[in-house]
């Protein structure tokens, strides 16, 4: 396996952990917070993918799907449109809500872009520098490596509120 297919893989797998959160729960589930200054699984997989969204397009020199395919006016969110959701209040995670369709719509459109573009990557990519707002400057396999445990720590965070929420069904 070559560090293109590594990095496709390693997308997949946090795709196949969203769907695993996701699937077959209602808005209201998907919303649920098991303490009133947690996050809920709309949340969690909303910024997840705003986070692969941003970061990917950053990375790439790309424009975000949220904006050039809609996503941003479909979820209606009150926040402005840049928002991905980090340092946000407990108060504004809060008001993220969203069907099941719209979540993995929107995150299987991210997906799909993120595997052609990480597919193409080699070797000699991975050094180059994307954020030199660091220091050390962020290269683009630190940046992937990066995004991919960010997105599967939410992704187990939105399972283990879903394990909770369907105990309390």
């Amino acid at each position: 396996m070559n560090s293109a297919g590594l990095l496709v893989d390693s997308f997949g797998r946090v795709r196949e952990a969203v769907h695993g959160a996701v699937e077959g729960l209602s808005e209201d589930e998907l919303a649920a917070r098991i303490d009133p200054e947690a996050n809920s699984i709309a949340w969690l997989v909303w910024h997840l993918t705003r986070i692969q969204d941003d970061h990917l397009a950053g990375a790439f020199g790309t424009e975000q799907l949220w904006t050039t395919e809609g996503w941003a006016d479909r979820f209606g969110l009150p926040f402005p449109e840049e928002a991905t959701g980090y340092g946000q209040t407990p108060a504004q995670t809060g008001r993220v809500r969203a069907a099941s369709d719209l979540l993995l719509g929107y995150h299987d459109a991210v997906h799909d872009r993120t595997a052609e573009l990480v597919g193409a990557v080699t070797n000699a990519d991975l050094d180059r520098v994307v954020d030199t707002a660091w220091d050390p400057p962020v290269t683009l396999g630190v940046r992937l490596v990066s995004v991919i445990a960010d997105d599967l720590q939410h992704a187990g965070q939105a399972a283990y509120v879903r394990g909770v929420v369907e105990r309390g069904r």
